[in-house]
């Protein structure tokens, strides 16, 4: 079963919720992002977490999955965003003791939960829902570049896994605190599952990378913001390609730039070293010029999660002053972040 959204409106399939997360056998924390990610921002509708040998955790309750059916989930949840989407072999069993125990399988993996022989026949068997969200929609179309109305913020990266998702989410918070007219902009399985739609933009094909960003965020009132989920990295070298389609199309307005602090390596790879934040800004501002020639840097988001309260507010501090922009750890919040925010509705 393929959950196809409607990005213009932002509807999708309704998923069965609460959720089981399921970390499998991750030992990096980077690559347990999806089940973060709904711990963070839809923690109401997770009821705990099961693993087979994984060694990073949400801090939810552990649970069987007839623990956790017992408890009221409906679903499995596969909290993992590893290197190419990919189902292991040994997550098999696990996932089809889920369907026995009564849950779907929501998976926002590029693997299709259906093309899986096990588990398609233990569905069948069982009545249960294979649900992929990690489809795009039918229809999509190549990129025009034309000026759409309303306003966009994007955020980007040094590099993948550092907070993009987290600081669309937060700044979308905070525009609407402020009575703005915001919509979030899901383009990651994670923020799909949280938001109910967006799209799916890496599992989209090349040609129409542009085009389905121009199609979540299509016309809106001119005081409108659309706060579009940023994905991979212009610098990465294997999803560099999703990073440029998603900033062509999506023309933003403003640009926040994310980074961790102390990251040195770009995630999933050797010998490749993370950008500053200075070469982050500049490339995004050239290429994204292409599209919106008006297009400029509200700030900079840091993800300083490895950092006590002191040396975070210390670091925000020289850095703003060292870069002359807003700067700010967005799920610290504080006078940072809101003038973090200022600086991006200026």
């Amino acid at each position: 079963m393929n959950a196809h959204f409607d990005p213009t409106h932002g509807s999708a399939l309704r998923l069965p919720q609460p959720y089981l997360l399921f970390l499998a056998d991750t030992v990096d924390a980077g690559f347990a992002k999806t089940a973060f990610g709904l711990r963070d921002w839809a923690g109401d509708k997770c009821v705990g977490e099961f693993a087979i040998g994984a060694t990073v955790s949400t801090g939810l309750p552990v649970m069987t999955p007839a623990q956790a059916r017992a408890a009221g989930a409906r679903a499995l949840v596969i909290g993992v965003a590893n290197s190419g989407g990919v189902i292991g072999d040994t997550w098999i069993a696990p996932l089809v003791e889920a369907l026995e125990a009564g849950l779907d399988i929501v998976s926002g993996m590029h693997a299709r939960l259906s093309e899986i022989p096990e588990l398609a026949e233990a569905a069948a068997r069982l009545g249960r829902r294979l649900i992929d969200v990690r489809v795009p929609p039918t229809g999509l179309r190549v990129g025009t570049g034309a000026k759409r109305t309303g306003k966009r913020l994007l955020t980007v990266g040094t590099d993948c896994a550092l907070g993009k998702k987290y600081t669309a989410l937060a700044l979308s918070s905070a525009f609407a605190a402020r009575g703005v007219d915001v919509d979030f902009r899901a383009t990651g399985q994670t923020g799909i599952m949280i938001a109910g739609g967006g799209m799916p933009m890496d599992a989209v094909v090349s040609d129409f990378e542009a085009g389905a960003a121009e199609m979540l965020s299509p016309d809106a009132d001119p005081d409108h913001w659309d706060v579009i989920e940023g994905q991979g990295s212009l610098f990465h070298p294997a999803y560099a390609a999703v990073s440029l389609g998603l900033l062509h199309g999506s023309q933003p307005d403003v640009i926040v730039v994310c980074h961790e602090p102390g990251r040195t390596v770009m995630l999933g790879t050797e010998g490749f070293a993370t950008p500053t934040i200075e070469e982050a800004i500049a490339l995004n501002l050239e290429l994204g010029a292409r599209t919106n020639p008006a297009i400029r840097c509200g700030g900079v988001a840091l993800n300083t999660s490895q950092l006590d309260p002191d040396e975070a507010a210390r670091l925000i501090a020289a850095e703003s002053e060292r870069l002359g922009l807003p700067v700010a750890d967005p799920i610290r919040g504080g006078a940072a972040f809101d003038a973090l925010v200022e600086g991006c509705l200026k």
